[in-house]
């Protein structure tokens, strides 16, 4: 079968959220977005939660199911068109790795676990594109299937981010299970909501900003509920949604509930959904929010295009990373330069552009650990780096970054235990060795002679014998490290050339 790769100006995204899938194809003009092709289907992935965190099978196959024709739709575009996110289900689910292996075959991508944080502002990104470019602050405020993102920023840019466990269907599910609608229901899941959104209160309280708006498919669906209905008009109110809720309880059971503007399938969701943003009304101080359309898959085009145009926010973050936690520069640049000629050797010149960048990262980070302690500093560098919160980063990027830089030093027997991509073995090994050779943190002058290969056991170092007899330490130190990858299962041999 023939597949017609999309022209380079078509980008596109999948939203794998805990109550739907969302797949959206844009197209690119003036770096503006433009949408060709939206599916969306209702997943409830979060409800095949169990108690124990465990995704069930029947989620999974209704998914994968989803997954496969979202697949189809995708065949002919490359790696650098698509961006797969994954948000609170997939961060929590104790065998998410399992499923997200299988969902990869599936859709022919791999698939990103964001953090919470992360998803805030990429749902901030979305949302600033389609507000006017005015300069007040906004509060935006996104009730997802299974966590609440909560931004603060102004015009394009994001200035505090929270996610907190509040999700339409995680609050369905546990305050309105058995369908039915009781003022008491409803004053246990606000309350519920309110203790939850006390703990950033004073950060996002009324008065912090100007503007407040919210976004996705709770706030869409309860603006047009209360518009249609008379409750409020046009925008979300306190006093609408409380002659929701009235009404709701009125009819006593979901299976009573029809409402004009309520679609089938938010209906299912609607009780928990109301009762959070109830909650968050109350307890920050709230009057009316008006609604965005943009939200988080568009943010994640928008941030996808960023990188395209070389404006990638991982950039923005490394530098960032490296201020804040004191990086000599001049250190980290000899090691970067050096690495990133080994791993060219290694590879034939031919390198994976991802790989690359990550190795690079890495490099300008691997000390970040050095601001705690000298100590075991690498392993310091290695935890900042998988679990900080870092803007444009993924959970499976900061791991890689978090690998290499674990594996810049040490010792390496250890190190079979991290790596779970056999691919990461030659980025490892360019920045240990970069490492070594400027044990110095000195310009020293390199071998004339240098060459690194990669070989079916192993690996081979050639540098002149000239340079290994003026530098007798670094002499010595290969032949430790010699012995440390054979701890590794490979056979690194040093010959004088």
């Amino acid at each position: 079968m023939n597949v017609v790769t999309p022209p380079h100006d078509i980008l596109a995204t999948v939203d794998l959220g805990s109550n739907s899938f969302r797949l959206q194809v844009s197209r690119v003009v003036d770096d503006q977005l433009y949408p060709l092709d939206v599916l969306k289907e209702t997943v409830r992935l979060g409800a095949g939660l169990t108690a124990d965190k465990w995704l069930d099978d029947d989620t999974q196959q209704r998914a994968l199911d989803c997954l496969a024709r979202f697949g189809e739709r995708l065949r002919g575009f490359t790696a650098a068109q698509v961006r797969v996110v994954g948000t609170n289900t997939l961060r929590i689910a104790r065998n998410s790795a399992e499923f997200i292996a299988r969902a990869e075959v599936l859709l022919g991508f791999p698939i990103e676990i964001i953090a919470g944080r992360e998803e805030a502002r990429l749902i901030y990104v979305g949302a600033s594109h389609s507000l006017p470019a005015t300069r007040e602050k906004r509060l935006v405020v996104d009730i997802g299937g299974g966590s609440t993102e909560f931004i603060i920023g102004c015009q394009y840019k994001s200035m505090l981010t929270e996610s907190l466990p509040l999700g339409c269907v995680s609050y369905s599910l546990r305050y309105f299970a058995d369908g039915k609608l009781t003022k008491a229901q409803f004053r246990d899941a606000t309350l519920a909501a309110r203790s939850e959104v006390q703990r950033i209160r004073q950060e996002f309280k009324a008065g912090e900003w100007q503007l407040a708006v919210g976004t996705s498919g709770t706030a869409r669906s309860l603006r047009d509920i209360l518009e249609i209905n008379d409750y409020s008009a046009a925008d979300i109110t306190l006093s609408g949604m409380e002659k929701l809720r009235s009404e709701l309880i009125k009819r006593g059971s979901m299976k009573n509930v029809s409402l004009n503007g309520l679609k089938s399938d938010r209906a299912p969701v609607l009780p928990g959904g109301l009762a959070i943003m109830i909650g968050i009304f109350e307890e920050l101080d709230i009057d009316k929010m008006t609604v965005a359309e943009g939200a988080l898959r568009d943010g994640v085009l928008y941030d996808l295009l960023g990188r395209q145009r070389e404006r990638d926010m991982r950039e923005t973050t490394v530098t960032q990373f490296k201020r804040r936690y004191h990086v000599d520069e001049e250190q980290a640049g000899r090691v970067m330069v050096l690495a990133e000629r080994f791993l060219m050797m290694l590879t034939d010149g031919t390198l994976d552009s991802e790989l690359h960048k990550r190795l690079l990262w890495s490099a300008k980070l691997h000390e970040i650990g050095l601001s705690i302690s000298h100590t075991a500093y690498h392993k310091h560098s290695a935890y900042i780096l998988q679990n900080a919160d870092m803007p444009g980063f993924s959970r499976r990027e900061q791991n890689v970054l978090a690998t290499l830089v674990l594996g810049h030093r040490g010792d390496m027997g250890k190190m079979l235990v991290s790596v779970d991509d056999p691919g990461l073995w030659p980025a490892i090994l360019a920045l240990r060795l970069a490492v070594l050779f400027y044990r110095s943190r000195n310009d020293i002058p390199l071998p004339t002679v240098l060459d690194l290969k990669a070989h079916s056991r192993g690996f081979t170092l050639s540098l002149d014998q000239g340079w290994m007899e003026a530098n007798p330490l670094t002499a010595n130190t290969f032949r430790q490290e010699i012995a440390q990858w054979k701890n590794a299962g490979f056979l690194l041999e040093v010959l004088p050339a």
